[in-house]
């Protein structure tokens, strides 16, 4: 036989089993998918997603059936999938929970979860494959019609989780969720309910974000969740672990619930016998459920425990309480409390109590916080790093209290956040990470920054390239590539502006002070061409915003004004109803711009509450507290002039270094121009600059406000030409003044006084970080 010919057949009859061995999803063709009996719940909710999310891209129905092409199992169930995966990532899977393996072998799709939740997770990946947001429905995010997806033949993928239990908390929830749970997604009878169907809603939001663990809203004005018939099963469908926060021990929230079901004072010290019944009833109720227990005790809604005054005394009492529950977990769930997850929580006066030596049993998480702003408190030491039940963090994007509310919108910077928990993950934080997130809404893209890290710690370029990256993939992901780089550059923006300022915080008020004058707007210390800058920054960010508006296609117009345009926009007006306001008040503007962009925040609130017919009325509240930062503002005149600007003579960013010792300093984009850089401790940058006019400076160094790691300092030392070295702390108190207004303006600052030897042409500032944490913002030099 000719030898061309018999190639030619060789290819033709093997091409098409080549074509064969890829596995393809197809528009309009129906595919099986094939459990083992004996899967659990969540598992089989996972494939209603998907099925879901699969015939809204490929207009196809995914069945259930023995022909399959999509295989899927838990280890232990006998699936094929158990049966062909190779042993090296069987191994894999078998050390770590919530793992899971997929792979595509000879037109097949196959996927074995090392646990219940793995399969889950490897299931629902196949939902983000096929392009489906997480927030498809929490932020109305377009799903993308496909001809075909081809996987190739040999495809491998396997993943675990970096954090063990990940999560956020609903907090706060009086100005969003829960009106717009109980009045608006499932209307109630009962007032403040936030019932089964908002947390189906919820739950699965968490399962297509890879998270597990979830604190519920415990607020007064919300009826407890485990009060309202079908919470606690639908967290069992979703297979979440359901927890509480500090101040809510044994999965009660004594907020709400002591009033119902105990009696007398929630007083373990003086009434320790109904208490004890109030735990153990809720113990009892949860034996078949996922729960993590937390232990301890504070008063009702975060207030002082009852019954101890001393610190001896509170000692006491906890090393007690923490005995009773522990027994109480032993006798109703399970002999051996190493299977009981439990956690920790040291706030407040219950840290003093850790502090002073308290025996947390070592199978307990232990679960550090942040300062309420973003600023970790406490990292681990090596001794708590040790500790079997390991550690944990609980972290904001929300808050409400001193010295300002954050309630509105979500602004803290996407490097803050990773800067601060990247560090807690090295120093041992990897058993639990809770972020509180409010009301979810407008949260989303932090929240999945979180969630994403407490998934794959690594998957994050450890620099500004790898955050970059992180939200353009997200902006590509939702409005499409050809609108990300521009978007990229708004949401930069956005977070950089707010990092100087939250718009929460531009009313220069403050809450739950004693001095009423914190309660009324007033200047901020800013010149005149420091105010005109600020609104020219956002109205360039804002005028993109509308401009890009007119080009968003129809269908993804919602996902965009909830994503982009209300953030962008709302954060805008009102830092220009405050500014503008501030200029009126010295007769340089007029009131009519300040009321206008009132006018503007309440015109954007109501077109939010009436997109996708109305599906979002009662969510977005514009005047959480109703906070005099939020009000239209009185037209007052100032008696006070207005601050003078002083021009420094030289401004540094810290990446504008021209040498240094050590590790080269990374920067994430942090800072009030985003030039911030973490130096490593003991390692040194160098700043140089020509002489000035005069030999008197003052250097003005600002850095994030970070916490100290280790020990109670947090040092940098500094070093002008070859002047003697100063060594500088820049430590707070607990919620002292500077601290207050370290955490409105993230700027922890320090002054220097010198005089320079005027013989030399150029001049250098050399700065060391003494400790870890350390993070250079900016050095301003100003003549004397």
């Amino acid at each position: 036989m000719n030898f061309k010919l018999l190639l030619l057949l060789i290819v033709f009859f093997a091409a098409p089993q080549l074509l064969f061995a890829d596995f393809i999803f197809r528009k309009g063709k129906n595919m099986e998918i094939s459990l083992p009996g004996g899967e659990e719940d969540v598992v089989r909710t996972a494939v209603d997603i998907f099925s879901r999310d699969f015939s809204a891209v490929f207009s196809a129905n995914l069945l259930k059936g023995s022909n399959a092409q999509i295989i899927a199992g838990t280890l232990g169930n006998h699936s094929l999938a158990e049966k062909l995966i190779d042993q090296e990532s069987l191994a894999k899977l078998k050390i770590h929970p919530e793992g899971y393996a997929l792979w595509v072998e000879n037109d097949k799709m196959y996927i074995l979860g090392s646990d219940k939740r793995g399969t889950a997770y490897g299931i629902l990946e196949l939902s983000r494959r096929i392009g489906v947001s997480p927030w498809e429905w929490w932020a109305d995010a377009v799903i993308a019609r496909k001809n075909s997806l081809s996987f190739k033949n040999g495809f491998q993928l396997l993943e675990h989780p970096s954090v063990a239990y990940r999560g956020i908390f609903i907090n706060d929830e009086d100005f969003g969720l829960m009106p717009w749970s109980s009045r608006t997604f499932e209307p109630s009878k009962i007032k403040g309910q936030i019932g089964p169907k908002t947390h189906a809603r919820i739950f699965e939001l968490l399962l297509r974000l890879r998270a597990n663990a979830f604190w519920p809203a415990m607020h007064e004005v919300s009826v407890a969740f485990f009060q309202t018939p079908g919470n606690r099963e639908m967290a069992d469908k979703y297979g979440l672990v359901v927890g509480s926060s500090h101040c809510e021990p044994m999965m009660r929230s004594a907020n709400t619930e002591w009033k119902i079901d105990g009696k007398g004072n929630y007083d373990y010290v003086n009434n320790r016998e109904n208490v004890l019944r109030f735990w153990e009833t809720r113990v009892k109720d949860l034996k078949n459920s996922d729960n993590i227990y937390t232990l301890g005790i504070r008063g009702i809604h975060d207030g002082k425990m009852q019954g101890a005054n001393t610190l001896k005394e509170q000692f006491d009492a906890i090393t007690s309480i923490i005995a009773d529950q522990r027994s109480m977990i032993s006798e109703n769930l399970n002999p051996d409390l190493t299977k009981v997850p439990q956690v920790f929580i040291p706030y407040k006066e219950v840290l003093d109590v850790y502090n002073m030596g308290l025996k947390v049993p070592d199978d307990v998480t232990l679960m550090w916080t942040d300062d309420n702003y973003g600023y970790i408190r406490h990292f681990p030491t090596e001794a708590e790093r040790n500790r079997k039940g390991g550690n944990g963090i609980y972290y904001h994007i929300s808050y409400w209290g001193r010295p300002h509310d954050y309630l509105w919108l979500s602004t803290n910077h996407p490097a803050q956040i990773y800067t601060q928990m990247k560090l807690a993950y090295g120093k041992g934080a990897k058993d639990m990470w809770i972020l509180n997130v409010g009301d979810i809404k407008p949260g989303e893209y932090l929240t999945e920054l979180f969630l994403d890290m407490a998934w794959n710690i690594d998957s994050i370029e450890d620099n500004k390239k790898g955050l970059d990256q992180h939200l353009k993939t997200w902006l590509t992901r939702e409005f499409g590539q050809q609108y990300a780089a521009d978007l990229l550059a708004v949401m930069n923006e956005y977070y950089r502006l707010a990092y100087i300022r939250k718009p929460e915080f531009m009313g220069n008020t403050r809450t739950e002070e004693t001095d009423p004058k914190f309660k009324e707007v007033v200047d901020l210390p800013w010149s005149e061409q420091e105010i005109k800058n600020r609104i020219a920054d956002y109205d360039k960010i804002a005028e993109k915003v509308i401009q890009l508006s007119k080009a968003i296609p129809a269908d993804k117009q919602n996902a965009w004004f909830e994503l982009i345009e209300y953030p962008v926009r709302g954060a805008a007006e009102l830092n220009k109803k405050l500014l503008y306001a501030q200029l009126a008040r010295h007769g340089r503007a007029n009131w009519s711009q300040s009321d206008a962009a009132y006018d503007s925040i309440e015109k954007l609130t109501t077109k939010y509450s009436t997109l996708a017919n109305g599906k979002w009325k009662n969510m977005m509240d514009s005047k959480p507290r109703k906070l005099a930062v939020f009000q239209k503002l009185p037209q007052v005149k100032s008696a006070t002039p207005l601050k003078t600007f002083q021009s420094p003579f030289a401004t540094f960013n810290g990446n504008q270094f021209v040498k240094f010792g050590g590790t080269k300093p990374v920067s994430h984009g942090l800072g009030y121009q985003s030039g911030a850089v973490s130096i490593k401790k003991g390692d040194h940058v160098v700043y140089e600059f020509n002489t000035p006019t005069t030999d008197s400076i003052r250097v003005e160094v600002a850095l994030a406000p970070n916490l100290p790691v280790e020990g109670k300092l947090i040092r940098f030392e500094i070093k002008i030409d070859d002047q003697a070295t100063k060594v500088v702390d820049y430590h707070t108190s607990d919620r002292n003044e500077e601290w207050k207004i370290n955490v409105l303006t993230n700027e922890a600052k320090r002054m220097i006084v010198t005089n320079l030897n005027n013989k030399q042409r150029k001049h250098s500032i050399t700065v060391k970080a003494l400790d870890e944490n350390v993070v250079l913002d900016q050095i301003k030099i100003y003549k004397l």
